[in-house]
């Protein structure tokens, strides 16, 4: 994007230049390249903070899901522990103890 500014307004200067007072008309080609590269940083700007906040999204997001993980694994753990000591009073019940 930046490199389309810089070739108009590089285009667009040599274009003025080519007609009537050659110092306003480079003076103006000047102020319009400046602008240009303004507007382009502005935009790159813009584009790095939508990128640095996408960045920081989907870190919140992983985080959640490592979170839902953790917890359907403690989960998990838990239940397989009452299934263990379910089946250790089955088996003292049926041996007689």
């Amino acid at each position: 994007m930046i490199r389309k500014f810089a070739v108009l307004a590089t285009m667009a200067a040599f274009i003025v230049a080519c007609g009537g007072n050659a110092e306003e008309t480079m003076d103006k080609a000047a102020n319009d390249m400046e602008n240009a590269a303004d507007k382009a940083g502005d935009m790159v700007d813009e584009a790095a903070n939508d990128m640095k906040d996408a960045g920081e999204d989907m870190m919140d997001e992983a985080g959640q899901a490592v979170d839902s993980a953790a917890a359907a694994g403690e989960q998990m753990m838990d239940e397989a522990g009452e299934a263990m000591d379910n089946a250790t009073e089955e088996a003292k019940e049926a041996m007689g103890h």
